[in-house]
């Protein structure tokens, strides 16, 4: 059985391709195990208790129905902040094989560098990390 770990952004374009990336893995999705997790950032943690939990997130919802549809078993967990410390701390807890993370299109000076939480889990995570792109330029 394989474990992914999908820390999964507000931004759906992103999302989708995060679920792309899991669905185009060779292999059945029956010996899969997809872990979603989607770390509150800002107004997020100041909702009610009962709301601060990862399928808040409309993307978390949507990428949990579109791989449990596929026939992956998707299971949500919940990453502490920051978010880059709470994804590598949910990593090793889980003993994830993979770490799929999500960061936008950059211009070609900018693709030197990734995002602070991209960058930060792919330079520190004990498991590989496969980073997929965003349909957006910034």
């Amino acid at each position: 059985m394989t474990t992914l770990l999908v820390p999964l952004d507000n931004d759906p374009a992103r999302a989708e391709n995060q679920a792309a990336f899991v669905e185009s893995l060779p292999g059945r999705p029956d010996e899969v195990t997809v872990v979603l997790t989607h770390v509150l950032v800002d107004d997020e943690r100041d909702a009610p208790a009962e709301l601060q939990h990862p399928d808040r997130a409309e993307t978390v919802r949507d990428v949990r129905g579109s791989l449990a549809d596929a026939g992956y078993d998707v299971e949500i967990a919940e990453a502490a902040s920051p978010p880059s410390e709470g994804i590598l701390d949910l990593a090793d807890d889980l003993d994830v094989d993979m770490v799929v993370m999500g960061t936008r299109k950059r211009t070609p000076a900018g693709k030197a560098i990734f995002g602070s939480v991209t960058q930060s889990v792919v330079l520190d995570a004990s498991v590989p990390v496969v980073v997929t792109g965003g349909d957006e330029t910034t």
